[in-house]
């Protein structure tokens, strides 16, 4: 009998603390915001390339410049590129992978440390790491001098 009741009391506990932690949950659902930074390195050959760390630091709100299309409603977005642009952003100077002896793993290596640099500093201010993108156009081999890497870091911070 005594077990019973002790049974009983565990489970009432328990649910009670399971429905609070419910009722948290629906009520305090985090909101965030994100931020992105784009490292584009290049990898044209003698090192002729521009490698940067973009950090914009204006807002943009994408339906300003969206539009919807349907069969019916079939006009072209006719969004002005000058109100796109964003002037204002911090842009750093990165080393391009190429010299003219080549690839330079120092230049990698520097790169790696000026980016962590900044992912560092972003964490210090609360900012957390919540995805990274990247993708490349490579030079291909004779008559094509082309060539970056871009890399995008998404960062997201909890404001509530």
């Amino acid at each position: 009998m005594v077990y019973r009741i002790i049974f009983l009391i565990a489970a009432l506990i328990s649910s009670t603390f399971v429905n609070a932690q419910e009722a948290q949950v629906a009520t305090s659902a985090p909101t965030y915001v994100y931020q992105t930074v784009t490292v584009i390195e290049s990898i044209v050959p003698s090192g002729i390339g521009r490698s940067r760390m973009i950090f914009g630091t204006e807002d943009r709100d994408f339906r300003d410049y969206t539009s919807s299309r349907s069969e019916e409603d079939d006009e072209r977005n006719k969004s002005s590129r000058k109100d796109i642009r964003v002037k204002d952003f911090e842009e750093t100077k990165l080393l391009n992978f190429f010299n003219i002896a080549g690839i330079r793993f120092q230049n990698i290596a520097a790169n790696d440390a000026v980016v962590t640099s900044k992912i560092n500093d972003l964490a210090s201010e609360g900012w957390e790491l919540a995805f990274v993108n990247s993708g490349v156009e490579s030079f291909s081999g004779n008559g094509d001098s082309n060539g970056i890497y871009v890399t995008r870091y998404i960062f997201k911070k909890q404001v509530s």
